[in-house]
């Protein structure tokens, strides 16, 4: 038997190539998304690593000149809108936390996104002209690693957007 790619066999040949079906740790079933139970990257096909997301714990702090309660309720009721993956927001007239999950190859990405958002959403969910001045981003097992003990955030709840 040779392997090639399915399809059109090679020039010169009159047989058809036929594909080799993984059967081994390369195999991705299609929940699996290539992640080993420890939540680390399997090799793919060829010896190239296959990246995995993760998700990550966000909790970004913004603050900057007073804005009245009411607008930035609003603005932060519209980000969640824009940004379903939001869990809890916390505001007052010129700081506010926002926390939420996000899925990410590493802690850089997870980062990148997490800087981008207030930006990214200032002008459609008109949100203060506050600056970022705290970002965390954990892993979803130090998370709750935290929780557990006792200390760290505590779960996001009751969800949604609330004043300080």
């Amino acid at each position: 038997m040779r392997r090639g790619r399915p399809g059109a066999p090679p020039r010169g040949t009159a047989e058809r190539a036929l594909t080799s079906v993984g059967t081994g740790e390369d195999t991705v079933l299609p929940d699996d998304r290539g992640a080993r139970p420890d939540g680390t990257a399997r090799h793919g096909p060829e010896g190239g690593r296959r990246e995995t997301s993760r998700l990550w714990h966000i909790t970004l702090s913004v603050s900057g000149a007073e804005a009245p309660l009411k607008e930035v309720r609003r603005a932060l009721e519209q980000l969640a809108h824009d940004h379903p993956f939001l869990l809890t927001s916390r505001y007052a007239n010129d700081h506010a936390e926002i926390r939420y999950w996000e899925e990410a190859r590493d802690l850089h990405d997870a980062a990148a996104v997490a800087l981008r958002l207030w930006g990214e959403h200032r002008s459609t969910a008109k949100l203060p002209p506050w600056e970022i001045v705290g970002l965390e981003v954990i892993d979803r097992e130090t998370y709750h690693q935290r929780v557990a003990e006792g200390y760290g955030p505590p779960p996001a709840s009751p969800v949604g957007v609330h004043p300080f």
